[in-house]
């Protein structure tokens, strides 16, 4: 909720008296609000503003999304009536799906958390959904990643009415990275929704705990007694990707954890999980991550255990 408030609140500070501030409200179509966390907020009613920014709202995967939207069916209204008058519309992390219930990502580019961007990308089929994104705007529209991402949405708002130089002190101030261009990196594929056919998890199961091993189609259907043409289908209908895009995914995920939390070269990690090469590993990891290894070695690096 105060996240923009904040940085903007800041970047006034930066800009110093004699340039124009920014006039933050907290409005709301109810009288009484309560945050995610039980936080109880002071709002103002509703009224016209330039930019209005929707937060995202507690969404936990399995919730019924459909009830959820529906409880929220005022902030709906509100925000199809403020850009039915033309003004500009920007929403935080799952705020995108209030957006996508007023009508408004129909026929734009959209962006939304990595954790629920398949969701959002069935439930608005007409909609391009970008998961890799942080801020995508599209004719007056702008939609953002993880909550965090209001910083990346706040920063470029600073960039664009104060200047390069008030956006680049604010985020040296507020100790917030204004140089990220992606949330790839962020991703955690263990986090999202797995399939719930025993079948897949076997399989995937199996190649976790093979990473190393060189991918040989027909020796994994012979271990699972299937035909190689049974084998794709059934993972494919269950997953809606093959065991080699799986085996990619989950390599490039334990590489990661080796990167962040050991000392080993990029030459061993590669070997490790299954590349004699780590030209190609290398490769596979920035298409999957958007850095190469030695890159988000030096962005994420937790310290060895």
């Amino acid at each position: 909720m105060f996240g923009v408030p904040d940085l903007l609140t800041m970047a006034t500070h930066v800009a110093g008296p004699d340039r124009a501030g920014y006039e933050v409200s907290v409005v709301s179509s109810r009288r009484r609000v309560t945050a995610s966390g039980g936080a109880a907020l002071t709002v103002s009613p509703l009224r016209e503003v330039d930019v209005l920014v929707v937060p995202g709202f507690e969404l936990l995967p399995g919730l019924d999304v459909d009830a959820k939207l529906a409880s929220l069916a005022p902030e709906v209204a509100a925000i199809r009536s403020h850009t039915a008058a033309g003004h500009v519309v920007v929403a935080i992390c799952v705020g995108a799906f209030l957006l996508a219930e007023a009508g408004l990502l129909k026929g734009r580019r959209a962006t939304t958390s990595w954790l629920f961007a398949d969701e959002l990308a069935r439930r608005c089929p007409d909609a391009d959904v970008r998961p890799e994104r942080l801020v995508v705007t599209d004719k007056g529209v702008t939609t953002t990643a993880a909550f965090s991402a209001m910083y990346d949405f706040a920063l470029e708002l600073i960039r664009q009415h104060s200047g390069a130089g008030v956006a680049r002190a604010t985020a040296r101030v507020a100790l917030v990275d204004d140089a990220r261009s992606s949330q790839t990196p962020y991703v955690d594929v263990r986090l999202l929704p797995q399939p719930g056919n025993e079948f897949s998890r076997r399989v995937m199961r199996w190649l976790d705990q093979n990473l190393g091993a060189r991918y040989d189609l027909a020796a994994l259907s012979d271990t699972f007694n299937v035909s190689t043409r049974t084998l794709l289908r059934r993972f494919a209908d269950e997953t809606g990707q093959s065991p080699l895009q799986y085996l990619r995914s989950s390599r490039v995920h334990r590489a990661r954890h080796l990167l962040e939390t050991t000392d080993r070269t990029v030459a061993s990690i590669s070997a490790a999980i299954g590349y004699k090469d780590p030209g190609t590993f290398a490769v596979l990891f920035a298409k999957h991550t958007g850095r190469r290894p030695r890159d988000y070695r030096a962005a994420f690096r937790r310290g060895a255990h």
